[in-house]
């Protein structure tokens, strides 16, 4: 009797532990499989937000098909990830990157690659893997993602001649481009401006799980980031803003609306708080999430001009002026030189005028 009763408490045990798994590796897949993930998106987008993200959508293709380049990189595993360059037409080399958010798209970026292009700065809006144009099966929540950034910058780095580069992200996408400056970046890089981002692909799904389902972590969060690791290579904690920044020395402008529900504002403040480079942050009063050039557009870009302006246009005169010095103290030594050596030999400068 005791042994039949062991056993059963095993097998209970067991269906148990498989259901957790199996229910671990659903919630993955609903969070960042994108096949999946499109057939819940009325639990994160209303019917409206659908309608207004398609009608501008349609729109954006329309203007990137006559007016952008199409590129494409091939990430670490193979994907091809496609991106659209747009030029400005007098020269410039400054680069602004642009990268969209979660179940978004690279076209949805067009009205900031726009703004950018007003400013005289070319720019490049890339489609994250599993999203657009670009492959994949599943969404690299900004941890994959930057890895395949750091493609797009080098690719940048090698067909252009000495440029400038600024990472632009909203929502993932900020997330994106703040975990890439915790890496070793190429010089070019000048500076980062980060939108909404999460501080952690944990902290994200932990707001959403027990916004949408009400349920605490334990078990199925802890379940579906082990998954997560077995299937996709990394744990929702290791997928960490807050690492990353801590690590960086890239000049960061920090963005965030105080209203943000998605992206919560406690999130902001600890990413602001925990980034050990060059920062500035920039709250926009009564802002949801991705709303802030909406809701404040004067203040959004003009304090992004100024910061652009302060770590490449400022530090390119100083560069220009620091070599402009070097040049007149150059011909200074070298005057002084000859009149030297001239006074040594005899007392003054010997004139040759003999025809």
């Amino acid at each position: 009797m005791p042994v039949t009763w062991l056993i059963m408490i095993i097998s209970i045990i067991c269906v148990i532990i498989c259901l957790i798994l199996l229910l671990g590796k659903k919630l993955c897949d609903m969070a960042t499989k994108t096949e999946v993930t499109q057939k819940y998106s009325n639990l994160i987008f209303t019917s409206e937000q659908k309608v207004d993200m398609e009608k501008t959508n349609n729109e954006a293709t329309k203007w990137l098909e006559e007016n952008a380049k199409e590129v494409e990189i091939i990430s670490k595993d193979g994907l091809r990830l496609k991106g659209y360059e747009i030029k400005v037409r007098e020269k410039s080399n400054i680069w602004v990157i642009t990268v969209h958010g979660y179940m978004s798209k690279g076209s949805d970026m067009v009205k900031y690659a726009q703004k950018f292009n007003s400013f005289g700065y070319n720019a490049l809006i890339i489609d994250l893997r599993a999203h657009g144009k670009s492959e994949g099966e599943y969404m690299g929540m900004g941890w994959l993602d930057h890895y395949d950034l750091e493609i797009w910058i080098d690719k940048i780095v090698h067909e252009n001649e000495n440029p400038k580069i600024v990472l632009y992200g909203i929502s993932m996408g900020a997330a994106t481009v703040s975990m890439a400056t915790g890496d070793d970046l190429p010089k070019e890089v000048k500076v980062c401006i980060a939108d909404c981002g999460y501080s952690s692909v944990w902290e994200e799904f932990k707001v959403h799980l027990n916004k949408i389902f009400h349920i605490p972590p334990f078990p199925l969060l802890y379940t579906a980031s082990l998954m997560s690791k077995i299937y996709l290579g990394y744990s929702f904690k290791e997928a960490s803003t807050i690492k990353q920044v801590k690590k960086s020395v890239t000049p960061t402008l920090f963005i965030h609306g105080t209203k943000d529900k998605f992206v919560p504002f406690f999130m902001f403040n600890e990413i602001y708080k925990n980034a050990n480079c060059k920062k500035q942050k920039l709250e926009i009063e009564g802002a949801g999430h991705g709303e802030s050039s909406d809701k404040n557009p004067e203040k959004y870009w003009k304090t992004i001009q100024n910061f652009i302006y302060k770590y490449i246009r400022w530090n390119a005169y100083k560069e220009r002026r620091i070599k402009n010095d070097t040049k007149y103290r150059n011909i200074c030594a070298f005057i002084y030189n000859i009149f030297y050596n001239g006074m040594a030999d005899g007392g003054c400068i010997r004139i040759n005028t003999t025809p």
